[in-house]
């Protein structure tokens, strides 16, 4: 325990001096800021800011997370998007019964097992012939292909007359006879036939 020891005169003197300028520890704001614009400002201390995180968006109950848009590998589009795409030459009320199927096609021809060297003179005969009868809406089927082994570096692709058939209709001497060409609908064949829309004599 250790010994107080007595002040002397002048540190007794300055403990008074010291005692006056003290202030009572609740007192109001006023004094004590008025305490502190007397006395020097201290330094201002700077505190870390810690970094703000992004606010986060908070999702009202019931509602679904926006997803990303999905990633689309196949940069060709189908033949029938292809054959949507094309501008309307018909009469629209007449193109919308066709692609429903309400239409009957006049005539039909089936390409079926047919090589590419076979189905070609066939098409044209067909589709000149259908013309010069004066025929409006033929049917073409080609089938949707079968998948067969793949053995070489290049991808086959299934369906070469599917594929086919609608280059060759954009070429002379059938495109100037033909006014649309369109997927057929299901009860026609699907995606595996075509209607053919020929033009007036």
């Amino acid at each position: 325990m250790t010994r107080r020891r007595k002040l002397s005169h002048e540190e007794e003197d300055l403990w008074r001096m010291v005692a006056q300028t003290a202030r009572p520890m609740h007192s109001n704001a006023a004094d004590i800021l008025s305490h502190l614009e007397n006395t020097q400002t201290p330094t201002p201390v700077r505190t870390p800011v810690a970094p703000q995180k992004p606010a986060l968006k908070r999702l009202k109950l019931g509602s679904q997370a926006p997803q990303p848009p999905a990633l689309s590998m196949d940069l060709m589009p189908s033949i029938g998007e292809s054959l949507a795409a094309q501008p309307l030459r018909m009469d629209a009320k007449q193109h919308g019964r066709m692609v429903r199927g309400k239409l009957i096609p006049e005539s039909r021809i089936d390409l079926h097992g047919m090589t590419l060297a076979e189905a070609h003179p066939e098409l044209i005969r067909f589709v000149t012939d259908a013309y010069a009868r004066g025929l409006r809406l033929i049917l073409v089927i080609t089938g949707k292909g079968k998948v067969k082994p793949d053995h070489g570096p290049i991808p086959q692709r299934v369906g070469a007359l599917r594929h086919q058939v609608p280059q060759w209709l954009r070429l002379p001497p059938l495109s100037p006879l033909i006014l649309q060409v369109a997927e057929a609908h299901r009860s026609h064949g699907g995606s595996g036939a075509f209607y053919i829309y020929l033009r007036r004599r």
